[in-house]
């Protein structure tokens, strides 16, 4: 009779592998998932695939590699990537954006080939698990529920094989269990030591500014002022008022008022990029949660920029 290979849970691992198997073909399908050069690849759909393409690319392919079903190293790995394509392409503003300048996050390794980096952690207000209850109803088709963290590490599992064949995974894993030397091990952390020191030197050679947009006490800026033209607020020592007066002081709290408006600029678009996120997730899944907490947010630095603007149109 042929051997059930299908379903890591209905596999027999032999005696002292543990409780969980994998097939050939679902390690090769974790593998692949690995190589693909975007998102589209990942989910295995053209470029302008619909909305309902690429969602029933992502059902398809969350079935086949949640942890539940497929227990083959990197499997956790590849369903996070499946469930941050999906996050990207299901969202028209992040699609549009990933199709006019791609991942801006590059490999850290130069010398190897050019991938994205899908396994970074979740970027997106709603994680892989997520968006996998969403489409499921919060468990696993099969009733096994497998709750996992955000981590890259997988569950134990073991290749579905006969009694006498050698798991093609043995000499990397015995590999990677040996224990580096002292000297290696220093080696690999040289550079954070000199990145250490570095910033250690820089500080102590650094003056300190003479104001500063928050309250800091460890540099003395505990007294709060206001500039002139927007009444910006920001904080300096007990010696400002010495060394700043006239056109001095006035330079000075343009310089301020500049850093300010940036500061706030910046946050703004922040604000209302996390804003849009929540709307269009709770839009696209409704789901009255994800709605009142996009609802919730309040723009504070989009209602301060506001205020500089009715300042100088009042002038």
């Amino acid at each position: 009779m042929k051997e059930d290979v299908s379903d890591c849970w209905r596999n027999q691992p032999l005696p002292g592998e543990g409780n969980r198997t994998y097939t050939k073909e679902q390690l090769l399908g974790v593998q692949r998932i690995k190589r693909c050069k975007n998102y589209y690849e990942i989910l295995g759909i053209e470029s302008n695939a619909t909305d309902e393409e690429v969602k029933k690319a992502y059902r398809k392919l969350a079935l086949k590699f949640h942890p539940d079903k497929n227990c083959a190293p990197g499997a956790t790995e590849a369903f996070k990537a499946i469930g941050t394509a999906f996050a990207i392409l299901s969202n028209p503003e992040k699609r549009l954006q990933y199709d006019l300048f791609g991942d801006e996050e590059e490999p850290v390794y130069s010398n190897l080939p050019k991938h994205y980096n899908y396994y970074r952690e979740f970027e997106a207000d709603i994680t892989p698990e997520e968006i996998f209850n969403m489409f499921f109803g919060g468990h696993f088709p099969t009733g096994n529920v497998h709750m996992f963290s955000n981590v890259s590490a997988d569950p134990p599992c073991y290749p579905s094989r006969t009694r006498n064949e050698r798991t093609w995974t043995q000499e990397e894993e015995e590999e990677e269990s040996q224990p580096q030397n002292t000297y290696s091990a220093f080696v690999q952390l040289l550079p954070v030591f000199i990145i250490i020191i570095v910033s250690v030197v820089t500080q102590l050679m650094a003056t300190n500014p003479p104001y500063s947009l928050f309250f800091k006490s460890t540099v003395g800026h505990t007294f709060v002022r206001e500039t002139q033209n927007f009444q910006v607020p920001y904080y300096v020592d007990k010696h400002f008022e010495h060394n700043y007066n006239g056109e001095a002081l006035e330079l000075l709290e343009k310089q301020i008022e500049k850093e300010y408006i940036d500061y706030v600029q910046t946050n703004c678009r922040k604000e209302k990029q996390q804003k849009s996120e929540l709307s269009n997730m709770a839009t696209l899944y409704r789901d009255e949660r994800l709605k009142q907490k996009a609802e919730s947010l309040t723009l504070e630095n989009c209602e301060k920029l506001s205020n500089i603007i009715e300042i100088q149109r009042s002038r």
